[in-house]
């Protein structure tokens, strides 16, 4: 009898590969180990998940990395994950997550649990309030003309979270996307920009998301 109720325990567990997925738009934080510290600070950039398994990652993120490299990630329901890139991606990369078989399976269960009752969507309802972005890839300009690449963590009418690989100073002016602003504050990770002028709802994700290639594109069209 008990070596019928220790096979039913084994069987019951999650299976521990690829076909257990979530599809999400989490927003967390992390660092490539490669990176050196300043002054004993590690240095994080935004970044989201978008799908997760027990055996893998995926990350949009404004740094990427060479296959191997460690990579250790903060999510508020995963908590602290580590791995390796296994795949390079154009905006972020595929990581293979490092765990015992005990791990996977509570993150196997997690993943399961919030397949079912969790959606990240964002709600209509929050059309007077920050939003996250379908899409975090854009790009910074700044004030002598130049483009970097950055990561959106959210919008709003009046303003953005921005994570981005520069060092900026309160009062900066720049532009995200085609929307002038300044910087006002500074984040962990990241920074915050104001809106010279208000940025009409529905037109949020055309103005202020676009990446390097679309952005030129758009600013020649207008010249």
């Amino acid at each position: 009898m008990t070596q019928v109720k220790r096979a039913d325990a084994r069987t019951s567990r999650p299976r521990l590969d690829d076909r257990l997925r979530l599809m999400t738009n989490m927003p967390g934080r992390y660092h490539l180990e490669k990176w050196p510290s300043t002054n004993d600070k590690k240095s994080y950039f935004a970044c989201r998940v978008q799908r997760i398994s027990p055996m893998t990652m995926s990350v949009a993120a404004p740094i990427g990395g060479d296959v191997g490299d460690w990579v250790t990630a903060h999510f508020e329901e995963f908590g602290v994950l580590r791995g390796q890139i296994a795949r390079p991606m154009g905006f972020g990369f595929t990581m293979s997550l490092d765990m015992t078989d005990e791990e996977r399976e509570r993150l196997a269960s997690h993943v399961q649990w919030l397949e079912q009752h969790k959606n990240y969507e964002v709600s209509e309802n929050r059309r007077y309030r920050r939003v996250t972005p379908k899409d975090p890839q854009s790009t910074i300009i700044l004030a002598d003309g130049t483009m970097i690449d950055c990561f959106v963590i959210d919008i709003s009418m009046t303003g953005a979270a921005i994570s981005a690989d520069l060092g900026v100073e309160i009062g900066m002016p720049m532009a995200l996307g085609t929307v002038v602003g300044r910087v006002v504050r500074m984040l962990d990770p990241g920074f915050a920009i104001e809106f010279l002028t208000r940025v009409d709802y529905d037109s949020l994700e055309h103005k202020l998301i676009c990446p390097r290639a679309e952005l030129r594109k758009r600013l020649l069209e207008e010249a």
